[in-house]
Order: structure tokens, then C-alpha cells, then sequence
């Protein structure tokens, strides 16, 4: 006897607007994933990576930063929480009433024990595909950040800080981010 398969349910963005409001859902290729809360060293890693890309971003007049729990619609069947994304000053369009509606310039994700295979893989190649130009995976435990640069329609390893060194993102000119004060 043959086994039986049995098809998923794909989701939508109308299937997303349903989730309860006190959990934290993402909708990626019509699977809905609930996020489990960041635990106390996520939130530390993020608010100081949020405060210096903030200030840099507002001292030189390019764009606006958000950070999570803020939807980022991709389409009908794709939206995501990025931890820290930013927005150009020329694509601030894309700022809606609800939610983002479209890519990002960058977007940044932190490792959470929970979350590894969704944000080195799934979401990965899910920026990737909505041309995402830079992507950043910060590695707490490791004390290190991966940055990729899009080329075509995937993703080049740009290069990996430890916490001895300072970022340089490739495309904010001028940014340079000294690890120490992350980790």
C-alpha cells in the first residue's frame, strides 16, 4: 500500500492577520512559524546594534531603521519580523500604514537558538529572492556577524567580524561598527 501524503495548508497574508496578537508569527513560503520570544541577550545585542545603525543613519540623513516586531511584507505568501531592517531615503515609499511593503535595504538577524535554521536558510534565500542588497547574521554565542552582499540572485559571504573587529558595511559608506561595543 502506498503511503498517504498529505498536503499543507498554504497560508496567505489574510491567514496571518488572523494570528493571535500575543504571539509573534512570520509567514514564510505559505508555512506560518511562530517566533518565540528573544531571550535577554538577543534584546541586549539588538538595542545596541539598533542605537549605533539609528544614529548613523539619522546624522547622515539616509533613511529610517526599524526593528521587530515590525512586518515586513514581501508578498502574499512571505512576511517577515527582521530583527533590524533599514531603508533608503530614496525607497521610503515602501513605508506603509501597517507594515513595510517591500524589501528592505538591509536587514538583520539575530541567532537565537531557535531560530538557526530559519535565518541561515530559510530567510536567507528568502531575502535573496526579494533582493534584499545586504543581509547581516549576528551570531551571539559566536561574539561574530556574517555580512552577504546580494549578487544576482543569491547571497556572497562579504566577510565575518569577530569581536576584535570593527564592521564595515559595503554599502553605508562610513559605517564602521566596533564589535567590543556589541558583544
Amino acid at each position: 500500500m502506498a503511503p498517504i501524503e498529505v498536503e499543507k495548508k498554504r497560508c496567505t497574508y489574510e491567514d496571518y492577520l488572523k494570528t493571535p496578537e500575543d504571539k509573534r508569527y512570520e509567514l514564510i513560503n505559505g508555512e506560518l512559524l511562530m517566533t518565540p520570544s528573544p531571550v535577554p541577550n538577543h534584546q541586549r545585542v539588538s538595542g545596541k546594534l539598533e542605537f549605533i545603525l539609528r544614529k548613523f543613519i539619522t546624522e547622515n540623513n539616509l533613511g529610517e531603521v526599524f526593528y521587530a516586531p515590525c512586518d515586513v511584507y514581501l508578498d502574499n505568501e512571505n512576511v517577515v519580523q527582521p530583527d533590524i531592517l533599514f531603508i533608503s531615503k530614496d525607497r521610503l515609499g515602501i513605508i506603509g500604514e501597517k507594515n513595510i511593503q517591500g524589501s528592505p535595504n538591509l536587514v538583520i538577524e539575530i541567532i537565537s537558538e531557535h531560530s538557526v535554521y530559519r535565518d541561515m536558510v530559510q530567510k536567507k534565500r528568502l531575502y535573496a529572492r526579494f533582493s534584499v542588497k545586504e543581509y547581516w547574521i549576528v551570531i551571539p554565542e559566536e561574539e561574530e556577524i556574517e555580512v552577504y552582499v546580494l549578487e544576482g540572485n543569491a547571497y556572497r559571504l562579504y566577510c565575518t567580524y569577530r569581536k576584535v573587529d570593527e564592521i564595515v558595511s559595503p554599502s553605508l559608506k562610513g559605517l564602521k561598527i566596533p564589535l567590543k561595543e556589541i558583544f
